[in-house]
Parts: structure tokens; sequence; C-alpha cells
């Protein structure tokens, strides 16, 4: 597949001397391939994330996107900037993943919630679970001017989530045009399709990110809410837990909240629900609890760890995730697993 890709209105090259670095790059010098690279690293990454909702996933991809585009770069033509020729490149990389690991999840997709607590529930291994992804990972690269969602409205839970739910060609159109301001004849070039093939995969992509993605999203609400307050809520959360107290808890809860832990397949909806699980099992079942706060897809979010006693020390347990309706917690996502801490930069342990 050609990675020739004709400009762009979402970051039109510009005219003139070409880059130094960029001739040098093409003669094999891949110092200066590097230095052409680094400064779209961060954004290019969080594309990833968003077409594979893995931040693992998001490092294998963007490592193959950048070898491909290292591979193929005397078929640079210069037509566009080399940002949005990288982003064909790592657009058509993610494709290919896509095709061969399918979509990722969190456990509201697989089915119902519980009625009642499940204690020693055991994770599931063959579930390609959603992931979490660090805001510090987030590109500052410009949208284009047509894009409708801004960078942190386009990595939050639900929004990510529901572009899982999409197949591969409707998920990037809708990014390349959304959130980064392609056209749809320029998304035609990146995906080797018709302009009238990829308006019809927006058409249908909306659909279904309009009815999974709630209103408004979660930068509108927390731009609503003063720093301090949102600072109370986590470290309200947080100490709730660390406390063994479900009355603080309850007090930061909508009515109608849920908690998810993937891998764990059971999930609970509901404060009735939600508070028995967390009295049967983080407040009272688990031990000894010590967090962390940091923020995770444009949303606040509480590093977790868990005491063990052969160490002598807390031990990273999850990353968890506060969707927020007004000033209530509305949504947990407790991502479960150490292996998530390294992106965020915290710990493994904690004294």
């Amino acid at each position: 597949m050609s990675e020739v890709f004709s400009a762009t209105s979402a970051d039109t090259a510009v005219e003139g001397a070409e880059d130094p670095d960029l001739a040098l790059a093409r003669d094999g010098d891949d110092a200066a391939f590097t230095r052409l690279i680094e400064p779209l690293r961060r954004e290019l990454h969080a594309h990833c994330y968003r077409m594979l909702g893995s931040t693992h996933d998001a490092d294998d991809a963007l490592q193959d996107a950048l070898l491909r585009a290292w591979r193929g770069l005397a078929r640079f033509e210069g037509r566009s900037s080399l940002r949005s020729w990288l982003y064909t490149v790592a657009t058509r990389t993610c494709l290919d993943i896509v095709e061969t690991r399918g979509r990722r999840a969190l456990p509201v997709d697989l089915g119902p919630s519980s009625d009642h607590t499940v204690v020693g529930d055991n994770p599931l291994a063959d579930v390609a679970w959603l992931g979490p992804y660090p805001d510090a990972g987030l590109g500052d690269g410009p949208a284009g001017p047509d894009a409708r969602y801004e960078q942190r409205e386009a990595v939050e839970l639900a929004f990510v989530a529901a572009l899982q739910h999409l197949p591969g060609n409707q998920r990037a159109a809708l990014l390349l045009f959304e959130v980064l301001g392609f056209s749809a004849a320029e998304i035609a070039t990146t995906m080797n399709t018709s302009t009238t093939s990829v308006n019809s995969a927006l058409a249908r992509a909306r659909k279904v990110v309009e009815e999974k993605v709630p209103s408004p999203t979660q930068q509108r609400t927390l731009r609503k809410i003063d720093d301090a307050r949102l600072r109370e809520i986590v470290a309200g959360f947080s100490t709730a837990l660390e406390r063994g107290d479900a009355d603080t808890l309850a007090a930061l809860l909508t009515q109608d909240v849920t908690w998810s832990m993937p891998p764990m397949a059971h999930w609970y909806h509901g404060i009735a629900a939600v508070i028995d699980f967390a009295l049967r099992v983080p407040l009272t079942g688990c031990g000894s609890w010590r967090h962390l706060p940091t923020s995770a897809n444009g949303q606040p979010a509480v590093g977790f760890y868990l005491w063990n006693d052969d160490l002598g020390a807390y031990l990273n347990w999850s990353i968890n995730v506060l969707t927020l309706r007004g000033e209530r917690i509305a949504e947990i996502t407790t991502f479960i697993g150490p292996d998530h801490f390294p992106s965020f930069g915290l710990p493994a342990s904690l004294a």
C-alpha cells in the first residue's frame, strides 16, 4: 500500500526550503529522522491509543508505524506536511492491527450488571480489555480548523469505549475527520477508498458514538468545577477507601453510579449495589490501601496500592478513573494490574 499522501487541510506543508533534517533522513541519517519525528511522537501515540484502546497496543503500533515511515521516507514527496504523512502511516498501521486483534471491551460490554456482590471474582484472560491512558501522553499538536472534538475529549473513556464498537474503517474516518480535521477527500486517500464511502462510514460512526457517549463531555463537566473542589472529591473518594468509610463514599456518588473492574467481568449499577460491593470487597475484604492521585483519559484518576505482608510494602494494584456528573462520581472504572502503572510514571510500591 503506497504511503504517499496528498496535502491536507489539517496541516498543509509549508512552501519553501525543505527541512535539512528531511534531506538527511532520506539519505539514511537516523538521528535526523529522530529529530523530525520526536515533536510529533506524543500526538501520534495518542492517535494510536484512540484507534486501539490500549496503551501497550499504541506503543507497538507507533513503533511499527515509525519503522514503516523510516523505510518509506524516500517515497514521501513533500506534497503534504510530514505530520500529515505520518498520520497516514500510523492510521494504516492501526487498521492492520484492528483486523488481527479485534476490539477492546469494558465489563459493561459483556453483559448486565450483577445484582449481588461477587466475592473472589476471577479475571477473564481471554478478553481484550480497554485500558487507561495517561494524560502526560496526550499530544499537543493542533487539530484541524474543522475538528469537532478537542484532544482531551477524544481520549475520554466513554468516547474511546464507543470507538471500539466501530469497524476499523469507521473508527479511522471519525478520528481523522472529527478529531484531526481532515477532509473526506483526504481521508479517502489515506484509506484507499472513495469519498462516498468515507461519508457513509462517517454517518454510521457518528450515529453509534452519539448513542453511546453521554452529554456533556467530561471536559465540559470538569471546567465547571473549581480545581480545589475537584481535588476534594478525588481526595474524599481515596480516603474513604483507605478508611473503610462507606458513608463518605456514598455521599460522593450519584444514585445511578456504576463500578467496573477490568479484567473482572462483574460490574455494579446503582448506589445500593455499589455500596454493598464496596463494603464487602475494597472497604473490608482486601486489606490496607494507600493512594496517589493522577490523571487518565482527561479525567481525574487515582493509583491505589494494596498492603503486602510478605514484602512489607504497599504494591501497585489499580488505576481508578473517575467519571463525574456535576460534583458527584457517576462511574468508577478500576483498571486492575501493575502493568498500568509505568506509563503513568507511578512507583511500583509505597513504603
